[in-house]
């Protein structure tokens, strides 16, 4: 079983190898929100700085869209904080997706 991480590290790979390139005209962008801390103080720091629990672990912009993407492995399950953060984005009108492999991602985006 892959870690979520390597998941995520997969889908980052691909999409800046195949959307992401200096010259790429629409030229897309996908980046991770760090929301971990190793020490009180930094994640504090990070709260009073705009840091949100539940934020999805990457988010996608393409043209016309905007899509947040919670990597999980195959056991793994969105925390109460996570969900609400999907019914929010959802409400606004926007994409989420939970996705646990590289080829989920690509379907999602595809």
């Amino acid at each position: 079983m892959k870690a979520e991480s390597r998941i995520q590290q997969e889908i980052v790979m691909w999409f800046r190898n195949n959307y992401c390139r200096v010259g790429m005209i629409p030229r897309c962008v996908i980046f991770s929100v760090p929301n971990e801390s190793s020490s009180v103080s930094e994640q504090i720091r990070k709260v009073q700085t705009g840091l949100m629990a539940g934020v999805s672990d990457l988010i996608v912009i393409m043209p016309n869209v905007n899509i947040y993407v919670e990597c999980k492995d195959s056991k793994g399950r969105q925390s109460d904080k996570q969900i609400a953060f999907q019914e929010q984005v959802e409400s606004l009108g926007f994409r989420y997706a939970l996705v646990r492999s590289l080829d989920e991602f690509k379907a999602v985006i595809l």
